[in-house]
């Protein structure tokens, strides 16, 4: 996976394109705290929205549910696809 990747989301008939980073998600996820949700995923979006989108992302950064969903979208897109398998463990003891 390269560093960098552009991402696009289509929110309602406009289209805004981020460029995440590993340092930009990891910033992010820093910055999050229990009381403190919100205002990270809003700085990650305004952060990596390509600056000529920007004036027209911020309307609708005002609602606070809208920030989450944006920045859930784009964190989702930007994982990598990795098949994760929990194995559980047996309760018996092997004599």
């Amino acid at each position: 996976m390269t560093d960098r990747r552009d991402i696009t989301l289509e929110v309602g008939h406009k289209e805004f394109t981020f460029t995440l980073s590993p340092q930009d998600v990891t910033k992010y996820f820093n910055s999050l705290t229990q009381n403190n949700k919100v205002a990270p995923a809003n700085n990650l979006l305004v952060n990596t929205v390509d600056q000529q989108e920007r004036a027209t992302l911020k309307p609708l950064l005002t609602n606070p549910t809208m920030v989450l969903q944006l920045a859930g979208a784009l964190l989702e897109e930007y994982a990598p696809d990795v098949e994760i398998i929990v194995k559980k463990h047996s309760s018996t003891l092997s004599a």
